[in-house]
C-alpha cells in the first residue's frame, strides 16, 4: 500500500512518516508550498524555505522519496481570498479548517494520487476508524486525539466521507511528549523544531497589516456599551424571557446568561446566580459521561419538551445577537479664561465614544488586544462590529453582558455531517457536546433542527460567539458534524 505523507518540516509529520515506514508501508513525502508573499508576516522572511530544507533532511534520514509541489495559486483562491471576503463582511473565518478541506484533502490529495498514492497521511492529533453502515457500505469515523492538550480534530470538521476514506493519522494515539521522544530517539532533524503558529502555511501575521493588502483602512468610532443598555433593550429582555420559559419545572433559580469563566482554563470563584449553576461551572472541564446522550456530563436546566414546543421565530430571536443603536448628541460649551467655544458629546446613559479604530473589519468578537483604549479598571472586549457604520462596540470586563450568548444558529446550507449516515431530520432534537473554537473544552448542548437551520442551545452561556467560525459537535469523542456560525 502506497502512502503519501504531507511532510511539513515539523516534528509531528516527521514522526508520522517514521511510524508509517516502520509499519511497512510504501511511503513517500510530499512538501507543498502554499504561500509566497511575506507582507504582514512577523518573521519577515520566507519561512517555507527553511521548512522545506528540514523536511527534505527528514525524508533522507528516514529513507523515503521526497517531492515538492507548489499549490500557492490554489491556496490563494480557496483560502486567502475567502479570508479577505469574510473579514470584509465583518465575519471571522477559520483558514485552518478551510486549508484542510480545500487544500490538504483536496488539491494535495489529487496531487498525491497522481503520484500513485493510495492514502494521504498527516501529522494531525486525531483518530480514525471504519465501521459497516446499515446499507453494508463502509462508514469512516473521526475521533478526538488521545492527547487532550493537542487534539486537532476541530480543524478537520469539514472533511467528507470520501476524503476520510483516503486519510491516515499515524500519531493520533500519541501525546506530544511521546512524539518528541520518538523523534529524538530516531535523531530526526525536526525533533526540537517549535510548533508552527498563525495562519496555516502563512505563519504568524500582524492581521490588520495582512488584511490591508486588499481591505482599505477606514477610521471609525469605538463605542463602549454600558449595562443600562441591556436593561432597556427589548431583544435582550425577550431572550431572557424565552430562556426562562424553557426551564425544567424542577429547576429553581435563574437561567445563567453571563459566562462564568475568564478564559478556557480559568473560572470565577465568586457566587453565581444559582448554586446548581455554580456546581456546573466547577465541573465545566469534565470529560463528560459516556452513559448520557451525546456523552454530555449532566442533566440540563432546560426541558426538551419545552424546547420542542418553541416556534421557529422564537428560536431565531434566541439565536440572534443584540444589535446596538446608540446615538450621541453634541453640545457647545466655553472653556478657559478666554471662554473659547468647544464642542463635546452629551452624557449618554447607554454608552460613550472611547476611541478610534482603523476599520471595523480588522476586529473580531471577544478581542481584547489592539484597542488602545485606556482609563478602565478592567480590560475592554469587542462585543460587536457594525460594518455599515464602521463602529466597534466594546464592553468592560469578563462579565459584560455583551460577551455571552446562550444560543447560535447555523444556516441550512452550512450544515455539514461527517457522519452522513445519521443527519438530523426537521423537528429532531439531540444532545451533543460542542465547541465553537479550537482548544475550547467541549460544552453540553441541545441541537435543534428546523427548516430555517440548526440551532445550538448551550447548557451554559458561551463567551465570544463569532460569526464565520465553526461550531463542531461530538458524540462523546467522535466528531459528528460542523457548521459555520451564522451571526
Amino acid at each position: 500500500m502506497k502512502v503519501c505523507i504531507g511532510l511539513s518540516g515539523g516534528v509531528d509529520s516527521s514522526v508520522a512518516a517514521l511510524l508509517l515506514k516502520r509499519a511497512g508501508y510504501d511511503v513517500f513525502a510530499l512538501f507543498m508550498q502554499n504561500w509566497h508573499d511575506t507582507t504582514g508576516t512577523l518573521h519577515g522572511d520566507c519561512e517555507w524555505e527553511e521548512d522545506r530544507f528540514v523536511a527534505e533532511m527528514v525524508a533522507r534520514k528516514i529513507g523515503i522519496p521526497f517531492y515538492f509541489v507548489d499549490l500557492s495559486d490554489t491556496y490563494r483562491k480557496r483560502v486567502v481570498d475567502y479570508m479577505f471576503d469574510e473579514y470584509s463582511k465583518g465575519r471571522t473565518p477559520n483558514p485552518d479548517v478551510l486549508c484542510n478541506r480545500e487544500i490538504k484533502f483536496d488539491a494535495f490529495l489529487k496531487c498525491a494520487t497522481g503520484l500513485g498514492a493510495d492514502y494521504v497521511a498527516t501529522g494531525h492529533y486525531c483518530r480514525k476508524d471504519e465501521i459497516v453502515g446499515a446499507d453494508g457500505k463502509p462508514v469512516y469515523r473521526i475521533f478526538a486525539g488521545s492527547d487532550p492538550n493537542k487534539d486537532q480534530s476541530y480543524f478537520l470538521c469539514q472533511l467528507t466521507q470520501e476524503q476520510l476514506s483516503k486519510a491516515l493519522f499515524p500519531i493520533g494515539d500519541l501525546d506530544k511528549p511521546e512524539v518528541r521522544r520518538i523523534a529524538h530517539e530516531a535523531d530526526l532533524p525536526s525533533a526540537d523544531k517549535k510548533d508552527s503558529q498563525g495562519i496555516c502555511f502563512v505563519g504568524k501575521v500582524d492581521l490588520p497589516t495582512f488584511l490591508q493588502q486588499q481591505i482599505k483602512p477606514k477610521e471609525g468610532d469605538i463605542v463602549e456599551v454600558y449595562d443600562a443598555y441591556f436593561n432597556e433593550n427589548a431583544h435582550y429582555r425577550s431572550v431572557i424571557s424565552i430562556l426562562d420559559s424553557l426551564k425544567r419545572d424542577d429547576f429553581k433559580g435563574d437561567v445563567p446568561t453571563i459566562t462564568d469563566y475568564i478564559s478556557e482554563t480559568k473560572s470565577f470563584s465568586g457566587e453565581s446566580s444559582s448554586l446548581k449553576f455554580n456546581d456546573r461551572c466547577n465541573d465545566r472541564f469534565s470529560t463528560g459521561n459516556p452513559e448520557n446522550e451525546g456523552g454530555c456530563s449532566s442533566v440540563s436546566e432546560f426541558s426538551r419538551e419545552k424546547i420542542s414546543a418553541l416556534d421557529d421565530s422564537s428560536l431565531m430571536e434566541l439565536s440572534e445577537p443584540v444589535r446596538y443603536e446608540i446615538s450621541f448628541e453634541t453640545e457647545t460649551y466655553r472653556s478657559g479664561k478666554r471662554h473659547i467655544r468647544k464642542t463635546r458629546y452629551k452624557e449618554n446613559p447607554y454608552g460613550r465614544i472611547v476611541g478610534k479604530h482603523d476599520g471595523a473589519q480588522f476586529y473580531t468578537i471577544g478581542q481584547r488586544k489592539g484597542l488602545n483604549v485606556g482609563g478602565h479598571k478592567d480590560s475592554l472586549f469587542v462585543i460587536a462590529t457594525d460594518m455599515e457604520r464602521n463602529i466597534i462596540y466594546v464592553g468592560e470586563g469578563h462579565r459584560h453582558k455583551g460577551l455571552s450568548r446562550n444560543c447560535l444558529r447555523i444556516a441550512p446550507e452550512e450544515i455539514h455531517w461527517i457522519r452522513e449516515d445519521c443527519p438530523m431530520s426537521i423537528g429532531e432534537i439531540r444532545r451533543y457536546r460542542v465547541r465553537i473554537r479550537y482548544r475550547q473544552p467541549l460544552q453540553d448542548a441541545f441541537l435543534i433542527r428546523r427548516e430555517c437551520g440548526l440551532f445550538i442551545l448551550f447548557d451554559m452561556p458561551q463567551r465570544g460567539v463569532t460569526p464565520g467560525q465553526f461550531a463542531v459537535w461530538y458524540d462523546n469523542e467522535e466528531m459528528i458534524g460542523s457548521g459555520v456560525i451564522a451571526q
